[in-house]
Order: C-alpha cells, then structure tokens, then sequence
C-alpha cells in the first residue's frame, strides 16, 4: 500500500508521515498493525467530535438511505441543507443570517471575495502578512506567505498586506477597498490573537471607508475557542464569516454567511454569480447539522476552556518558550524548528499525533477532538513531557 500510495497518488510534500491507516475511533487513529496514536490535531481542526462520533455517523447513514447528490447547489430544497443554513442562523448574530454552503474552506473563501467585490463595487483586497485562506488562485491571492506563492503568480491583482495587530497599519484602509479578510486568530503563522481590540478597530475602520470586514474562521469557528465562533470572544461582528473544517464532523465542507440583502448580489447581474455542483450536498449537510447540534446542545464548546487550562498547568517545560492561541486551538513554541521536528516525529514513534503550523516552524499544534477526555490530555502531556525531557538529554551530552 505504501509503494501504491507514493507511486499513484499526488504528494503534497517530499517527506509525508505516509502512516497507514486502519481506522479511528473517539479520540485515536490506528495504523494497520494495530497500535493506537492518540490524536492530538483531529485532522487539523476538522474533527471536532472526534472519530466515528456515533451523532454524525447515524446522520450520514440515514440521509444515504433517503438521497445522495441530486442537483447542482441551489435549485431544490434539500432537508438537511436548508436546517443547517437555518440551526446556523439562530447561531449567529444579526444581519448575518444567509448562508452559502461548498465544498471546502478554500471555495468559501473565493465566494466571499467574490461577494464583496460586487457589493462595494470596488476590486481592492486588505488581506494580513503571514494570512492563510486557503491554496486556489483567489484566496493565494490573499496569502501573507509569498514563499508559498511566488511559483504561481501571476495571481489576481490589487492585494496589499497590513500586519495583524497593526493599528499603525489600518490607514491602509481606504475608500479602494472592497474587503479587509482577516483569520479571528491567525492559524499557519502561529496561533496568533488578536490584541488591544485589534478587530474592533479594523471594524471601526472598515465603516469609516465603506470597506466589507471579512472574518475567516475556518479553524476557530465551530467550537474550537471556547464560543461557537472566535469573533465573539472580540465583541464585533463581520460583514461575512468564512466557514470550513470543523463544521463537518470529519466530511469534507466549507460556507460563507452575509445578511440576506448582501448575499443576494450573487443572485443576478449576472446569475450564477458563485455556482458550484456539490456545494450543500446533502450528506454533507447532514453531518453538519448533527455536528452543529451535538456543539450547542451539549458542554463541549465551555468545555474547552477549562481543557485549555489543563493544558497549560501540564505544560510547563523549559524547552517550551510560550503556549499561543485560545481553547483547544493552541500552538507550542520553541527556541528553534529542530526542537518541533523531533516533539512531533519522536512523539509519534510514542503513539501521540501532533503536527506543524504552515508558516511559524517554531511551533507544534494542538487541536484535539473537542470530545477529548482530560485523561486523554494527561497521557498526551506526559508523552510530550517525557519527549522534550529526552531532547534536553541529548544537547546536554
């Protein structure tokens, strides 16, 4: 299988961790021989209730006995599509009360562009250093990273890049703007908050010069900070917010939310102004809707605070210089990238997943399942103790 998987399937990258899989449960992964890794990055913030959550599992199967893919997006009403749009609506503050369901973070990035472009009239994007949005055209486009993007360009033009938690840097904001897109907490450069009501700022900014704020939480949204969505530790309210990731229990999603009067640009002048085949698939809906329920009808989302602090009473360790981020979305930082590499390979070979940040490779992550017990964080701490303890071993001899 591994000779299959090098030879037959696109690699991202020269060196995958290539673990065969044979399948996962709760808080675990397992490989082929058996043995057990504790998951401590749930497919990068995507499973937020874990593996084979039996809530999300029942919900797939029985819209699979009822009707699979039946019509582009947008054309018949489909159950599962119109609930979640609508659960997610009580969810959210006024005016964003529309939604628009696709596939993938990345798509959900594109449609917002798009959306705000139409609306202001205006082509400008104020996108932030060190930004990722996903990896399509239009949203590299909006990257903060031009190592990552340079080999593509030409991208589409008439970005700028400000610094998160500039204030000095929100003057570059002008009446040329269409859209600020922002991530609530910067995910590949490193868990990075925001600060001195930073976002409230960008807000004020934003009305002053008729500019859209675009939030993207792709990774804190769903749960993962301690409130349904980040912005809300933040006291403000975008103009649109991005979706992805946890959102669908394990399957693969994305949307984006505006008020109905803006969203419905999209409608005509021209029609189809964001189409796509698959976008509100009806399995897919399921699972979001499952997973949307099981969220806010439970104690997981406060739950993950108190968790957070687990984390940071066990994770006192002279190699770790600072613990970045919010809830369950957090990012170990070290003096140097060999200290990361060897916590995230050693603590594999230990039966404990963690993984790298895009942009910052001085940090590992941690975003387990949202469902993780706090004797699973236990383990996983002494494994990553006990792995930073044997690094220092080795530099002191």
């Amino acid at each position: 299988m591994k000779e299959d998987f090098f030879k037959y399937q696109a690699q991202t990258g020269p060196h995958p961790l290539a673990m065969e899989i044979s399948h996962a449960e709760g808080s675990y992964i397992y490989d082929n021989s058996g043995k057990a890794f504790l998951d401590f990055v749930a497919g990068v913030s995507a499973n937020s209730l874990g593996h084979g959550h039996p809530t999300v599992t029942n919900a797939i199967k029985e819209q699979l006995d009822a009707y699979t893919h039946v019509m582009v997006y947008g054309e018949y009403i489909l159950k599962p599509a119109v609930e979640l749009s609508k659960l997610l609506a009580t969810h959210l503050p006024a005016p964003l009360e529309t939604t628009y369901l696709t596939n993938s973070g990345t798509e959900a990035t594109e449609g917002a562009l798009k959306l705000a472009k139409k609306v202001t009239g205006r082509s400008e994007i104020i996108a932030a250093e060190k930004a990722y949005h996903g990896n399509t055209q239009g949203a590299m486009s909006v990257m903060g990273f031009e190592e990552r993007k340079s080999a593509f360009r030409p991208l589409i033009p008439g970005t700028r890049y400000i610094r998160f938690n500039s204030e000095e840097d929100l003057l570059k904001i002008t009446a040329n703007t269409a859209a600020v897109i922002l991530e609530t907490i910067q995910g590949g450069a490193g868990f990075v908050a925001p600060e001195n009501d930073y976002l409230k700022k960008v807000k004020a900014r934003c009305e002053e010069t008729g500019a859209l704020l675009i939030l993207d939480e792709i990774q804190p949204g769903f749960g993962r900070t301690g409130r349904l969505f980040g912005f809300e530790h933040y006291d403000i309210v975008p103009d649109i917010v991005i979706m992805g990731k946890g959102m669908g229990g394990g399957m693969p999603v994305g949307a984006f939310t505006a008020s109905r009067a803006m969203m419905d640009n999209l409608k005509e002048g021209p029609k189809l102004g964001h189409i796509t085949t698959f976008g509100g698939h009806p399995v897919i809906a399921a699972a979001c809707l499952a997973t949307l329920k099981e969220l806010t009808q439970t104690t997981l989302i406060p739950d993950t605070l108190r968790k957070e602090t687990l984390f940071r009473e066990l994770l006192v360790h002279p190699l770790i210089k600072e613990i970045r981020g919010k809830g369950l979305m957090l990012a170990l930082l070290f003096e140097n990238e060999e200290i990361t590499n060897h916590l995230i390979l050693r603590s594999l070979d230990k039966g404990l997943i963690l993984f790298w940040l895009l942009f910052e490779k001085k940090a590992a992550r941690i975003t387990p399942p949202l469902t993780i017990s706090e004797e699973e964080i236990r383990s996983g701490c002494a494994i990553i103790l006990e792995v930073l303890d044997e690094y220092q071993g080795l530099n002191v001899n």
